[in-house]
C-alpha cells in the first residue's frame, strides 16, 4: 500500500513517538511510508533523528503549526493538497489536532477525484476538554464533527477516546477501534545494571537508599505538577528519604523549580530538564514509584513505560489511564485530591513489597498490549478492510 501519515510537529512526545513507530514497521512490512510533518517548535526537543533511515520518506511543510494561524493554515491545506496529488496514496493517515484537520480537508479533496483513497485519523487526545471554555470547546467540536464527515475510519489510543468522541457526535462508533500507543518495548524490558543507576541518581544529587517518586511529563499547563509538589510538601515530613523527580522541560520549568525553593523542597524535589528519549528507561528504572497526574491525556504512554519496568504506577483517574492502571498495577487518584494522592504515595513509600508486586504484575499486564505489532497489526487491518471495501 502507498500510505502518507501526516502530524503537527515532530515534539518529544507520545502521538510523536507513536507515528514513528507505525511509519517504520508498515515500511519494514513493505509498504511505500510518507511523513508529512513541521517543523519540531517549542522547549520539548525534537524527533527527527529518530525519522531518519528508517525505510520511509519524511517531508517537511515548513507552515505547518501547532497554533492557529489563518495565513499560515491556509498555506498548509494548499501545501498538502499539492503533495498528495502528487503522491497520489491509497491512504491518507492523520494525527494530532492541526493536521488532523488540514490532511484530513486535504486528503477528502483527493479522494473526491480518486474514490478509492481512504482516509484514517488516530485520536491521541481530544481539542476539547473541561479545563477550557464552553465556546472555545463548542468551536473545536464543529472543526471535529466536520472533519469527521471527511474520514473513513478512527483509531483511538484508548477506549475512553472513543467514548468522548462519540458522545458528542463525531463519527460513528462503528467507524472506531482502538490500537494502544506502541512503545519500542526492548530498552524498557532490559534490566539497568545496579551500577548505571547509582551513577544517575548521583548526578541528580540523589543517594542511594532513597525512594523515588518520578514523573515524566512536560512542565507543562494541566500534566500536574503543581498537585505533586504540594503532596510532597506533606509527605517529605514523614518520610526523610523520599525524592520526587521530575523529567522534562516545558515553560513551568522555572515556575515548579521557584515553587520547590520557596516551600524549602529545593533539596527534595529534583528537575532533569529534557532527557533524550533512550535515557528515559534508565530514568524510570532508577527510581520506585511513576507518578503521574496529568488532567487530561489520551493514554499516557508514561504509565506503560513505567510498568514494563516494573515500577507501579499513580495516576489520576483520567481518560484512558484505568484501562492500565488498577489495584494490581498501582493506583488511581481522583483527579485533583491531593489528600488522597499524599495516602496512596505514603502506601508504596512505605511497603517495598507491594511496590515489587505491583511492578511485576503491571509488567505482564503490558507487554502485548503495547508492543509495536500489536498496534501496527490493527492498523494495518484497518487499511486493508477500508481499501477491501
Amino acid at each position: 500500500m502507498k500510505i502518507v501519515h501526516v502530524i503537527t510537529r515532530l515534539i518529544l512526545g507520545g502521538a510523536q513517538e507513536n507515528t514513528l513507530i507505525t511509519c517504520k514497521v508498515l515500511a519494514e512490512r513493505g509498504h511505500d511510508v510518507t511523513l508529512v510533518t513541521g517543523p519540531a517548535l517549542g522547549p520539548e526537543g525534537e524527533l527527527f533523528n529518530q525519522a531518519h533511515g528508517q525505510g520511509y520518506k519524511v517531508v517537511v511543510i515548513d507552515r505547518l503549526r501547532r497554533a492557529i494561524n489563518p495565513l499560515n493554515d491556509t498555506v498548509s491545506y494548499f501545501q498538502l493538497k499539492k503533495l498528495l496529488g502528487q503522491l497520489q496514496p491509497d491512504i491518507v493517515h492523520t494525527h494530532s489536532a492541526k493536521a488532523g484537520i488540514l490532511g484530513r480537508y486535504a486528503g477528502y479533496k483527493l479522494k473526491i477525484q480518486n474514490p478509492k483513497l481512504k482516509i484514517v485519523h488516530t485520536l491521541h487526545g481530544l481539542a476539547f476538554h473541561p479545563y477550557q471554555s464552553a465556546a472555545l470547546n463548542k468551536f473545536y467540536i464543529a472543526v471535529e464533527k466536520s472533519a469527521a464527515k471527511r474520514t473513513d475510519f478512527f483509531i483511538s489510543v484508548a477506549d475512553a477516546m472513543t467514548a468522548q468522541a462519540t458522545a458528542v457526535g463525531i463519527g460513528r462508533p462503528e467507524q472506531y477501534v482502538t490500537a494502544y500507543s506502541a512503545i519500542d518495548e526492548d530498552d524498557f524490558l532490559e534490566p539497568v545494571s545496579q551500577e548505571k543507576k547509582r551513577d544517575f541518581r548521583r548526578k541528580y544529587g540523589i543517594g542511594e537508599d532513597a525512594v523515588v517518586l518520578v514523573t515524566v511529563a512536560r512542565l507543562f499547563m494541566l500534566k500536574g505538577h503543581e498537585y505533586i509538589i504540594e503532596s510532597a510538601r506533606e509527605l517529605s515530613k514523614r518520610f526523610a528519604n523520599c525524592v520526587w523527580l521530575f523529567v522534562g522541560d516545558g515553560n513551568l520549568s522555572e515556575h515548579y523549580k521557584q515553587q520547590a525553593r520557596e516551600l524549602g523542597l529545593a533539596d527534595r524535589i529534583k528537575f532533569t530538564g529534557l532527557l533524550p528519549p533512550g535515557q528515559i528507561p534508565l530514568a524510570i528504572q532508577s527510581s520506585d514509584i511513576l507518578v503521574h497526574c496529568s488532567l487530561r491525556e489520551g493514554l499516557a504512554r508514561t504509565l506503560p513505560q513505567a510498568m514494563l519496568c516494573s515500577r507501579p504506577a499513580i495516576s489520576f483517574d483520567v481518560d484512558g489511564a484505568r484501562e492500565v492502571v488498577n489495584e494490581n498495577t498501582g493506583r488511581l487518584i481522583e483527579p485533583k485530591n491531593v489528600e488522597h494522592l499524599i495516602i496512596t504515595c505514603a502506601e508504596l513509600i512505605e511497603n517495598a513489597d507491594l511496590r515489587k508486586k505491583l511492578g511485576r504484575q503491571g509488567r505482564e499486564s503490558v507487554k502485548k498490549k503495547f508492543a509495536p505489532d500489536t498496534m501496527v497489526d490493527t492498523i494495518e487491518a484497518v487499511y486493508r478492510k477500508l481499501l477491501h471495501e
